[in-house]
């Protein structure tokens, strides 16, 4: 699904009202309605309770006043604060919503500003419903006056809160809260989310995030160019590599994996393993010759190659050289877990990334080997997916992990475009985003997977994908949605978040792929 930011979501309304002639008025009572339904959707008793709509003074105000319409012939008791504004001075379709809410004899209270607001009893309290309609996406400066004093009240309150389109106090288009703002239980947004509804740490501000059409076409969103998306089902399913009954391991890929070290050879064997759970027909596993045999002792259906070491069990001088024999009989490279971080080391990474005419996949200690160099990521001859964490994704940029997760869409598409590569931002909603600005949320994964191991099961079915014939960015996002899957699924069945580990995960991408298939769990 495609998230709009604020200018584009403005330019859809502009195509549908002013090119396809569907009059606003239509859409503002689409979007009244619809928030009147969910409330008594959602809410068993909400016509035993007392309903508050905060009306603010432009078009989010006109859909608070058709929901208080609605709630009213559903049968709920409703009353609408007017903030910051009187009737008079309202302009256009929330003029009229504004009009017709009155002259039906709905329940009016003007609150144009902080005196009055202070006048003003306003019985709010945790068994009241209020349903927050006083500023929606066009907001971009912090709340003050009386606005921010009713945002206080209602947070306050205790009082179960819906939001109209976006919690009030929220910029639609960031990831980090600009001033005071509506905590909402539930929010309805029209026709497609905005950045701010799934990006940290503001997205906890919505609630429960429910997208209701409107009648804003599909072509009306097309229309605005959108670079950013929301990983549905729907829209990875279609990734999900095909077979046929004369298909054998060869037309699956080979992918050689390049990591480990002694003491660390459970980084490349996850990372193996992984590889062959995506599907791919063949997986090499060349690691240091002392930890060799212990990648191998993990499962025999991976292949292992030893590369030139130190008694230390680290890759020496001239591994990259071994690892470009191997990798001419594969079609895609998986380098850098558990490799650490040796001068050495980043040595032979670095001219494993400069010369491989395969596609990478490079993570770990890959990318820290481009510590304060992510332009050097540019000088390559194959595709390049990268796949940092915060950490590392702070140190490629040169600057700190707060800053990065302070603006994590930034961060990841800053990587893409320095990089020229792929980029897999890891974390809560990680974020994949391509050079050209694409980028994609997704919308799978638990707090159990932050753990030893995920990293490299994701590295693996990553390139796994890539073998099998996806482009990069499909790829990484059909790897990044099935890992937060199975992940998922794990928790479900048989972990919790304290005791899930990537071989657990791992265990549960069968019923990940059969559950974006759309088979019953229940019945394979």
């Amino acid at each position: 699904m495609e998230v709009l930011d604020p200018s584009r979501m403005r330019e859809a309304d502009r195509i549908t009202i002013e090119d396809l002639k569907v009059p606003g008025l239509v859409l503002m009572e689409n979007a009244g309605r619809a928030v009147a339904e969910a409330v008594v959707r959602t809410i068993d008793d909400a016509a035993e309770r007392m309903a508050l709509v905060f009306a603010g003074p432009g078009h989010n105000g006109g859909d608070g006043f058709v929901a208080a319409r609605h709630l009213a012939r559903l049968g709920v008791s409703c009353e609408v604060l007017l903030i910051g504004a009187r009737v008079a001075s309202l302009k256009g379709d929330a003029r009229l919503m504004a009009e017709a809410w009155v002259g039906l004899g709905g329940s009016l209270i003007e609150v144009p500003d902080l005196a009055t607001w202070e006048r003003t009893d306003t019985e709010l309290g945790p068994d009241v419903l209020v349903i927050d309609a006083m500023y929606g996406t066009g907001l971009a400066r912090p709340l003050d006056g009386v606005a921010a004093a009713a945002v206080d009240a209602i947070n306050e309150s205790g009082a179960w809160v819906l939001a109209v389109d976006i919690p009030s106090g929220v910029d639609a288009g960031r990831s980090q809260p600009i001033g005071p703002s509506v905590h909402a239980d539930v929010t309805v947004t029209f026709a497609r989310p905005k950045p701010a509804h799934l990006l940290p740490p503001v997205e906890a501000l919505s609630g429960e995030l429910i997208v209701i059409d409107i009648g804003i076409p599909p072509r009306a969103v097309a229309a605005t160019k959108p670079d950013l998306y929301w990983a549905e089902e729907s829209l990875i399913a279609g990734l999900v590599p095909g077979r046929t009954p004369q298909d054998h391991k060869g037309d699956f890929g080979h992918v050689l994996v390049v990591a480990g070290s002694v003491g660390k050879a459970g980084a490349a064997a996850i990372t193996g393993w992984s590889v062959l759970q995506s599907g791919a027909g063949l997986v090499t596993v060349a690691a240091p010759g002392p930890a060799r045999a212990e990648v191998a002792s993990f499962a025999p259906e991976m292949m292992t190659e030893p590369l030139p070491s130190t008694d230390d069990g680290e890759l020496e001088r001239g591994a990259s050289l071994v690892a470009m024999e191997l990798l001419d009989g594969c079609n895609v490279l998986a380098l850098g877990p558990g490799l650490g971080q040796g001068e050495v080391i980043g040595l032979e990474i670095r001219a494993l990334v400069a010369e491989s005419d395969r596609p990478i996949v490079l993570d770990a200690d890959g990318l820290n080997a481009f510590v304060d160099d992510l332009p050097a990521l540019a000088k390559r001859r194959a595709a390049l997916i990268v796949t940092p964490h915060p950490g590392e994704a702070a140190r490629l940029l040169s600057c700190s992990p707060a800053e990065v997760q302070a603006d994590r869409l930034l961060a990841a598409r800053r990587i893409a475009q320095a990089a020229d590569a792929v980029c897999v931002l890891k974390g809560f909603r990680t974020i994949v985003a391509a050079p050209d600005g694409q980028a994609l949320i997704n919308s799978t994964g638990n707090p159990g997977m932050a753990t030893a191991g995920m990293g490299d099961a994701l590295t693996g079915l990553i390139a796994g994908y890539v073998a099998q014939g996806l482009e990069p960015f499909a790829a990484a996002s059909l790897g990044v949605y099935l890992h937060g899957l199975a992940g998922d699924i794990a928790v479900e069945e048989e972990e919790t978040f304290a005791t899930l580990n990537a071989t657990a995960l791992l265990r549960q991408l069968p019923a990940a792929l059969r559950r974006l298939a759309g088979e019953d769990l229940d019945e394979t």
